[in-house]
């Protein structure tokens, strides 16, 4: 018998079908992937395991753990079942965190709400669990809070609260989706160990094809909320039926060409760039520390050219980033644009600023949502001395929109009547509207779908030739990175450990940092050869 059993499962939320005749099932020890593009309902499923969907929602069909049907289980069961038999990843772990709780207490929390133990022996368990995921008590104390820890160790303390009373069944929504390579390679062998050890179920609900392909043994496809098609891993990549199914693969190592760059002169120029920052004091009287974020970094950007950042989190992109736009004052170096500096007696230089435009990562964060869409494109206006007015605005937002693939009329629309990658383009297009001689792209498409993000990178290369871009796209997706840009910088510990073109980094690194970050990438096999 199976260990979970999914038959025929519809779900329709205040009269709108989510999800249509979906069927799998998991064995213990197996993991099964399940993958699409967002809207497929690939959460809903796993929500709908855990009997934790919307108001509104009525299902159909048969979803069995261990032979008990939870379609019809009463709630007070249902508590009793969701965290001692089912254990659930998020995404997002601050999200799942409470922010004033420790760890040790969180992970405390779920055995003694399920009444498995006394606290002391609890508390040994807590101990022994968050060991297990590799943060041992001598070096992470049961007293820090989640703000104290970083990305990978917030995920293994969430992994932590989910095992802890070892369930049969565990599922991991996008588990490793905004990691670096390196933590999500940590994570990824965390989860497979657990499988083996506990002989416990994995339902893992992923975009990331290259992580499916490595790690499922049955990957499930799913499109609009049905599935579309199921086998085990190496049979499904040496032989794909269905159409969406190749579509995904293929999307997922989409490659574009770049316009060659042509022979101009440097346009951004770092310089021995020092960022530091002041550290609390440990005790009354003794001096406050330091942190350098940024040590001694160097590079220069030519008119017209795509470079990469690259880096684990916590390396200095970001407060790079921000030194660039000139967001932070630095304490040594300089940073040229155009031969004039970003900050000037302390201040941003609003000449410099004004040629510089950013595009983030989660575009709807970074809109106004009672705003329309021609109001949120032309925020940059307020940057020119004499910005556009009238028909020469409103034909300036049109042009905009045309050029990113957008219709004139999508001006007048709000934000949220966007899908994810049109949001993104409305970002770009933002971005573009001052014509700015540098453009950075902070993970612009790390959240996207595989078929989106290839649709974005397509848009970035038709605009490289279209208005000459000169970009810096920072991202930890070593394969966006590799496609989308000339030259490369590999930064470690706040320092440039490697730069040089895209192509020779990758193909031959010579630093031990750069190539633990591609051996931890995982890879996508070819298409028809199956797993490797």
């Amino acid at each position: 018998m199976s260990l979970l059993q999914i038959e025929n499962l519809s779900l329709a939320i205040h009269g709108v079908d989510i999800l249509r005749d979906v069927s799998l099932s998991i064995d213990p020890g197996q993991i099964v992937a399940v993958t699409g593009e967002s809207g497929s309902g690939k959460s809903m499923t796993a929500l709908t395991v855990m009997q934790l969907q919307p108001n509104g929602a009525v299902a159909e069909g048969s979803v069995l753990l261990d032979g008990q049907e939870l379609l019809n289980h009463p709630e007070a069961e249902m508590c009793r079942l969701r965290g001692a038999s089912i254990g659930m990843v998020f995404q997002e772990p601050m999200t799942a965190l409470n922010p004033v709780k420790t760890i040790g207490d969180q992970v405390m929390e779920t055995i003694l709400i399920h009444k498995a133990m006394p606290r002391n022996q609890a508390r040994d368990r807590t101990q022994e669990v968050l060991t297990r995921v590799g943060l041992p008590v001598d070096r992470l104390p049961l007293s820090r809070y989640p703000h104290e820890l970083s990305g990978g160790q917030r995920q293994r303390v969430v992994i932590a609260m989910a095992i802890a009373l070892r369930p049969k069944l565990l599922i991991a929504d996008e588990p490793t989706t905004a990691l670096d390579v390196t933590t999500q390679a940590q994570i990824l062998d965390l989860l497979k160990g657990l499988v083996t050890e506990y002989g416990m179920g994995l339902l893992m609900i992923t975009h990331d094809l290259a992580v499916v392909s490595e790690m499922a043994d049955q990957i499930v496809v799913m499109r609009r909320g049905e599935v579309v098609e199921a086998d085990a891993t190496a049979d499904l990549l040496r032989n794909m039926q269905h159409p969406y199914t190749r579509m995904l693969f293929e999307a997922s190592g989409h490659h574009v060409i770049l316009p060659e760059v042509p022979q101009t002169y440097p346009l951004l120029e770092v310089a021995n760039v020092v960022r530091d920052y002041r550290l609390p004091r440990k005790r009354l009287f003794d001096a406050p520390g330091q942190h350098r974020a940024v040590d001694q970094v160097s590079f220069t950007l030519n008119k017209g050219e795509r470079l990469g950042l690259v880096g684990e989190s916590g390396c200095g992109k970001s407060t790079l980033t921000r030194a660039i736009l000139g967001l932070e004052e630095i304490q040594q170096g300089e940073i040229l644009l155009d031969g004039q500096p970003v900050f000037s007696s302390h201040k941003p230089n609003l000449d410099v600023r004004r040629r510089m435009q950013v595009v983030f990562q989660d575009p709807f964060g970074s809109f106004n949502p009672r705003h329309r869409v021609a109001r949120l494109i032309t925020e940059p206006f307020h940057l020119l001395n004499t910005p556009p007015t009238g028909s020469d605005r409103q034909d300036r937002v049109a042009e905009i929109l045309k050029a990113v693939g957008l219709r004139a009329d999508d001006a007048t629309k709000y934000i949220h009547e966007f899908s994810g990658g049109q949001r993104q383009r409305i970002a770009i297009a933002r971005a573009l509207i001052i014509r700015p001689e540098l453009i950075l792209f902070d993970e612009a498409v790390s959240a996207l779908d595989v078929s989106v993000r290839a649709q974005i990178l397509d848009l970035l290369a038709e605009l490289c030739a279209a208005y000459d871009l000169t970009y810096l796209f920072i991202s930890h997706d070593l394969s966006v990175v590799r496609t989308i840009t000339d030259r490369v910088l590999v930064m470690q510990a706040g320092q440039i450990v490697e730069q040089g073109e895209t192509e020779h980094v990758f193909g031959d690194p010579q630093h031990s940092y750069t190539r633990a970050l591609i051996a931890a990438a995982p890879q996508l096999p070819e298409i028809g050869k199956g797993a490797a």
